[in-house]
């Protein structure tokens, strides 16, 4: 059978991947340790279960607005005014079925062949092969580790062209972790203000997990003239543990939203209307459980970070936000393994689950190489026998570097 030429040039997700095969060495019994799920280890917080079960006993199961229901963008609009200070009105409001379906129905409504799409590296996964998929290219801007994987406002200038017509920002990001500061977003305002026809993505999917009282900021919130051409994009499954209940919602300019709103008219219509009830509790309750969970993570984090200061020739950036590491571990590079060659991060993801059966998602598909990610959504147990398991791997290697 002929595919069409968009899905040959797709690639399946890396993450999924990884997990797919852990799942599948698990159900052999084999006892596997992943760093590869990105999503958080804690149960959806009781009342918004409870909110769902009433949702069902209501007899709210039915078709609702495309858009999303009433409430929920009500909601959604009340948690970007208090944390945000940015105001929306409903109809700039658009309610998916997860935080990528809306980045998914922005690219489809907005962009066309020969468009260019900004994108910093490393980068979330899916970027690239979503604006692919909606004939545009992706133009990607290398971040140094050393600048703590942020782009540079001159690099951004320099990738601007008269095709350009998104930039896409993720902060906190994945899979670094990097949050860019409110002084650095302004930086990139003065160039962004220089091209009016370059729309920028705020992916904002992991805005409340910061640590180390960071304040939180995004590029609309430092530069309001800049909001006009700002969607933001965001949802429950990070913050809220409900990574399968499969909410997310994109806000601004109400012609796109609309027109994006169409192309989800013409796909899955509207999300689940169990879990749009579900989304209302989370964003309305009461936010402490969602405290404890980005405390819970920033000492995760604390006891990651000491564990790979202590692996010779490793270097990694501390993450400011999400729940990731992004470790560079080329030093290990260019060694052969029981008649394997490393020579990069598929070969070391590989060798690591074959070795000490440990999940991990090759720094490739971030689009750097020389690095691995490693989720700390895990718990402390786990992250034990994890680096265990990860200095016995990389004990029968020599780093070229220490």
């Amino acid at each position: 059978m002929k595919l069409s030429q968009r899905v040959r040039q797709v690639k399946p997700s890396a993450t999924l991947t990884i997990n797919a095969k852990a799942k599948a060495l698990r159900s052999q019994g084999v006892r596997v340790i992943s760093f590869g799920v990105g999503e958080p280890d804690f149960n959806t917080p009781h009342p918004i279960g409870q909110m769902a079960v009433q949702a069902l006993f209501r007899g709210q199961t039915r078709y609702t607005p495309v858009q999303g229901i009433k409430e929920l963008k009500e909601a959604v609009i009340r948690t970007i005014q208090a944390d945000y200070g940015l105001y929306y009105e409903p109809d700039e409001v658009l309610v998916s079925c997860g935080g990528k379906h809306c980045l998914y129905n922005l690219f489809q409504a907005v962009l066309d062949p020969g468009d260019e799409v900004i994108i910093p590296s490393p980068y979330w996964v899916s970027y690239p092969d979503m604006v692919r998929l909606a004939g545009a290219e992706p133009v990607f801007v290398p971040c140094a580790e050393s600048r703590g994987f942020k782009m540079a406002p001159e690099d951004l200038r320099k990738a601007i062209t008269a095709r350009t017509r998104l930039l896409i920002l993720n902060s906190p990001s994945n899979p670094t972790g990097a949050h860019y500061r409110p002084e650095e977003l302004r930086a990139l305002a003065d160039v962004l203000m220089d091209y009016d026809q370059v729309m920028i993505v705020s992916d904002d999917i992991y805005y409340r997990i910061l640590f180390d009282e960071a304040p939180w900021a995004n590029i609309a919130m430092v530069e309001p003239r800049l909001k006009a051409r700002t969607f933001v994009v965001n949802g429950v499954s990070k913050t809220y543990a409900m990574t399968g209940w499969r909410i997310g919602y994109l806000l601004g300019d109400r012609e796109v939203i609309k027109a994006a709103g169409k192309i989800q008219s013409q796909s899955t219509s509207n999300p689940s209307s169990v879990a749009q009830w579900a989304a209302v509790a989370a964003l309305s309750g009461d936010q402490d459980t969602c405290r404890h969970m980005v405390q819970v993570f920033a000492e995760r984090r604390t006891y990651v970070m000491d564990r790979l200061r202590h692996i010779p020739g490793i270097t990694c950036h501390v993450p400011d936000g999400a729940f990731y590491v992004f470790p560079n571990v080329s030093a290990y590079y260019g060694h052969a393994v029981g008649g394997r060659l490393l020579q990069g991060s598929t070969d070391m993801a590989d060798y690591l689950m074959d070795e000490v059966h440990l999940a991990v998602v090759p720094g490739d598909a971030f689009g750097e190489d020389r690095c691995i990610r490693l989720s700390f959504a895990l718990s402390l147990e786990e992250l034990r026998e994890g680096f265990d398991r990860l200095e016995r791997a990389l004990q029968k290697l020599t780093p070229t570097a220490t």
